[in-house]
């Protein structure tokens, strides 16, 4: 399982990335993934941060694989990823949802953009994203945990996991994911 994980990882880490300017706007420029994340502290690129929302208002979380690269083990939002270069974020994003957890997602609705820098402190990488934080429904179970990316999924209110961010257990979840709640709950909000 070990070599598993390790020749997926391997593999993603090769992929393009497209690197952008602090709006977003592509540079020309890009790398991969494995560059990006090391290279001059993180090199600014695309991204994008799924959650999924049930009609109880809950939102879908992972904890991240012990055997992934950039903070291995914390809680973090439904899905996220880097689209190639040139293709759309909601379109890399279905594709990833399918991946990682099995599920085919429909419709999923921009929340808005950030740009956050963060160093792993256990590895040493760093993610330096201008991430589209995308959101939609979905009802149930993921059918499909993939093991390489994700040990377990839980379902938790915004709130709740606001409340954690705050607290002594904040060190268990991902450094983005505040602004991915965040933008999540101003859409809905929004929206209702």
């Amino acid at each position: 399982m070990l070599s598993s994980a390790r020749n997926s990882q391997e593999s993603r880490e090769r992929l393009r990335v497209e690197r952008v300017d602090t709006q977003g706007r592509a540079t020309g420029l890009t790398a991969t993934v494995h560059e990006a994340h090391t290279r001059d502290g993180g090199l600014l690129h695309r991204a994008f941060s799924v959650m999924l929302v049930n009609d109880r208002g809950e939102a879908l979380l992972q904890r991240r694989a012990g055997t992934k690269r950039r903070f291995p083990g914390l809680w973090s939002n439904t899905c996220c990823g880097h689209p190639a270069p040139g293709e759309a974020p909601a379109d890399a994003a279905r594709a990833r949802l399918a991946e990682e957890l099995g599920i085919r997602a429909g419709a999923l609705s921009p929340a808005g953009t950030f740009v956050y820098r963060a160093e792993d402190p256990g590895s040493g990488y760093v993610e330096h994203e201008y991430d589209h934080v995308l959101v939609g429904r979905f009802e149930g179970d993921a059918p499909a945990v993939d093991p390489d990316e994700a040990s377990e999924v839980a379902w938790r209110s915004p709130a709740e996991i606001l409340r954690d961010l705050d607290g002594p257990g904040s060190a268990s979840y991902t450094p983005w994911l505040r602004q991915v709640v965040e933008a999540t709950c101003r859409l809905r909000k929004g929206s209702a």
